[in-house]
């Protein structure tokens, strides 16, 4: 591999940094929402999403025969 040479604890603190960045990004752009703004994400959009996507993986197993 091209960055073999790197040693692991110089990958494994560069990870750890990224992921810190990345959460206190997400922390600083999203805004906070309130206890009632959560159920109703999670009510009206994420549970029909995900139901719709379990329809659609068992639809798509069923159909190319992986089930």
């Amino acid at each position: 591999m091209l960055l073999n040479w790197v040693p692991g604890i110089v990958w494994f603190t560069l990870k750890a940094f990224f992921v810190f960045f990345m959460m206190a990004m997400v922390r600083t752009v999203v805004p906070r929402y309130r206890y009632d703004q959560l159920m109703r994400l999670g009510w009206k959009i994420f549970l029909p999403l995900s139901l719709a996507m379990v329809a659609i993986v068992a639809g798509v197993l069923q159909y190319m025969g992986w089930a």
